[in-house]
């Protein structure tokens, strides 16, 4: 069945998204043509609207916003000022480069299919080159699905498409307003949540754990890591052993190496070797 954004494809499966035709984000200004370009079906990154601004056409945005996860900001004057000389009538909206895929449809479709999927989780990544790099980490080891917060992370922008080098035209991203929840709805689907933190003293090398069958790896925050709320929520904690002095490795190097172990492992249960 198709969607309005075309997103699904007949038999249940899902379909990759397409590659935009120019890498940078596309504009909207003003509230009506915000709102006729998100019943045209377009996806958006993000709106700001002009703070203490009420009408019916403002409520409308609010509400297609909230059906569809987009993010909507309540600003001065002076951002909007900052982001177009032109006149934006207290309302501006950036297109999206990319479609974002719902999850609930790719890890149905994965499991009807007969693959175990591998996801990866990202809470509150904010700096967009290392989003982009960690979507070509992912899409490199076979992730089938990154999964991020409608607010608090990296915008995906051209510095974003760029640096992912074309994987995030071939990695479905899903953007999802409740991580809890969506964690939630995955360790009831029977799928393995882990976190790759340095609170624990579990290392990737020793600890034995299955990354062969259905697994979400959550990656934290460049400052403050993984949230409690999630952490707590994990099936197992892993940490990556450091030698040097340096205390920390850049979340998109740490992403880099835990998807390497779980394409390991995967390759070894299907008998491949590179």
């Amino acid at each position: 069945m198709e969607s309005r954004n075309n997103r699904y494809v007949s038999g249940g499966s899902y379909s990759r998204p397409r590659a935009p035709k120019e890498d940078k984000l596309e504009m909207i200004f003003g509230s009506r043509p915000i709102l006729e370009a998100m019943l045209a079906g377009k996806t958006l990154e993000k709106i700001f609207l002009l703070r203490g601004t009420k009408n019916p056409t403002t409520d409308e945005i609010m509400a297609e916003a909230k059906k569809f996860d987009v993010p909507v900001v309540t600003v001065p004057i002076e951002k909007l000022n900052n982001l177009t000389r032109k006149n934006h009538q207290g309302a501006v909206a950036f297109i999206s480069p990319i479609r974002y895929m719902p999850l609930d449809e790719i890890v149905t479709s994965l499991f009807e299919q007969g693959k175990s999927p591998l996801l990866l989780i990202l809470d509150r990544i904010t700096d967009v080159r290392n989003f982009g790099s960690i979507a070509r980490n992912a899409e490199c080891m076979g992730v089938d699905a990154i999964v991020i917060p409608s607010r608090g992370g990296a915008q995906i922008n051209a510095d974003a498409m760029k640096t992912s080098a074309g994987a995030l035209n071939l990695v479905p991203v899903c953007r999802e307003p409740n991580l809890k929840d969506t964690i939630n709805y995955l360790k009831d689907y029977g799928v393995q949540i882990v976190a790759c933190t340095e609170k624990t003293e579990d290392n990737i090398t020793d600890y034995p754990v299955d990354f062969s069958g259905p697994t979400a790896i959550i990656m934290g925050s460049e400052e403050d890591g993984i949230s409690p709320e999630y952490l707590k929520r994990a099936d197992v904690k892993l940490r990556i052993p450091l030698m040097g002095q340096i205390g920390s490795l850049n979340v998109s190097v740490a992403t880099g190496i835990i998807l390497y172990e779980a394409m390991s492992q995967r390759f070894r249960e299907s008998g491949r070797s590179k």
